[in-house]
Order: structure tokens, then C-alpha cells, then sequence
């Protein structure tokens, strides 16, 4: 007797919010002759190229990407872990940890990469916070049905 209600929907939403956080755009960086598009795929020049100017990525950062990545497939396989709680739990856990890791490399990415600069962010840096509060409310609920199993298990 396995019980998955609204943990799968918790998880899928942290997985939908990480997806959106790997593949929108984070904000934007100004340097003294462009601005840049933060994304986690790197730091792309914004407009139109004309007589020479620069256009492309200025700079990859694919590790951030990787892990950003991670952070949406790990709930994703875990929704398919039911049957397993303790290793759907473990799996939650270890999601929460790589959303923080995303968090303070894409940080650091934003803030230390260049000097002199002003960083503005776009309403979708709170996606890993709205996956943080999920993932913690689908541990608890996975939680509460691993009791409620035992104590099945123990009248039977």
C-alpha cells in the first residue's frame, strides 16, 4: 500500500519552477559599452549587432547551467520514486542542496564576474525559493505517509 497525493504535485512543482529558473533569463548586467543577458547558459549581448559590434555569448558558464539542470530533473525523478519512500526523502534532500549550490554559484556568477557593474534581476530569481518551500513540504507529507504506513503495517 503506497499513499502519493500531493507530494507528486509539490514535487512537480519544484520541477517546473527549476525549469523555468535554467531556462529564462535571470536579469541583466551593464557594462560600459553593452548590456548583458544573465542566463545560466552564460552572459549573452543584448540587441542588434550593427557595423561591427559585438553579438553572441560573451561568456559560458555551463557548470551553473548543470547544475540548475539537476535541480529540475532530480523532482522530476522522484515523483516516480513512491514506492521507495526512503529514497524518494533521501532524493528530496539531496534536490534541496543542489537548489542552494545553484543559488550561490549563480551569485557569485551575477556579482563577482565583473567589476564595477549593476546587476538587475528579474522577478524569477525567487523560482528556487518557491522549490525550496515545495521540496520542504513534500518531504513532510512523504514523511506523514511513511508513519501512516507503519502504523498500518503494525495493526495488520
Amino acid at each position: 500500500m503506497v499513499i502519493q497525493r500531493w507530494q507528486s504535485v509539490l514535487l512537480l512543482v519544484a520541477a517546473v519552477a527549476m525549469a523555468t529558473f535554467s531556462f529564462l533569463s535571470l536579469g541583466q548586467i551593464q557594462l560600459s559599452d553593452y548590456t548583458l543577458n544573465f542566463t545560466t547558459l552564460g552572459f549573452c549581448i543584448e540587441g542588434e549587432t550593427t557595423n561591427g559590434a559585438a553579438s553572441g555569448y560573451y561568456m559560458h558558464t555551463w557548470s551553473f547551467f548543470i547544475v540548475s539542470l539537476m535541480c529540475a530533473i532530480i523532482p522530476l525523478i522522484d515523483i516516480f520514486l513512491f514506492k521507495n519512500l526512503r529514497l524518494q526523502k533521501t532524493l528530496c534532500l539531496i534536490g534541496i542542496l543542489f537548489i542552494l549550490a545553484a543559488v550561490s554559484i549563480g551569485c557569485g556568477y551575477g556579482y563577482c564576474t565583473f567589476d564595477g557593474i549593476s546587476v538587475s534581476w528579474s522577478s524569477l530569481i525567487i523560482a528556487p525559493v518557491i522549490a525550496v518551500i515545495a521540496l520542504v513540504m513534500a518531504y513532510s507529507r512523504i514523511n506523514a505517509d511513511q508513519k501512516m504506513l507503519r502504523s498500518v503495517d503494525r495493526i495488520r
